[in-house]
């Protein structure tokens, strides 16, 4: 976990590379409750909702996006995550996470980093992005 002090702007977190199989689309929807078939597991309901096949859940893009920064600066950092969805996440696909440190300060006792974040396919296409800020602890005195 890194030190506030330490971060500079630019610095880059990540990447995290992943896959969101069908398999486990079909298990997180599963675990949220979402009954099945739905657009996000069947093709045929994804056709109905005019998608090009089924999509990853915007909560579990937004999950994966969380893990990117959870893993960098620790499971109880993330203050704020801040994303717009430009175009659906296909499944079966390699997908990149990835942040750039955009500020540092101090606010409210905390020590806060803001990062842009992007989720991304390994060609580069950008299906969300947005802000995310996680808190830091200082370096030991």
């Amino acid at each position: 976990m890194p030190y506030f002090e330490d971060v500079q702007l630019g610095d880059e977190i990540g990447s995290l590379d992943t896959v969101a199989g069908d398999g486990e689309v079909a298990a997180f929807c599963q675990m949220w409750g979402n009954p099945m078939p739905n657009r996000f597991t069947d093709w045929e309901e994804a056709e109905k909702a005019r998608l090009p096949g089924p999509i990853v859940p915007g909560i579990m893009s937004m999950a994966m996006m969380a893990q990117l920064v959870t893993r960098w600066a620790g499971p109880t950092a993330l203050r704020d995550l801040d994303l717009v969805f430009r175009q659906p996440v296909p499944h079966n696909k390699p997908l990149q996470v990835s942040a750039t440190v955009t500020d540092a300060r101090q606010e409210n006792g905390e020590n806060l980093v803001e990062c842009d974040i992007m989720l991304t396919s390994a060609q580069g296409d950008r299906y969300v992005g947005g802000k995310a800020v996680a808190a830091l602890p200082s370096k030991p005195r």
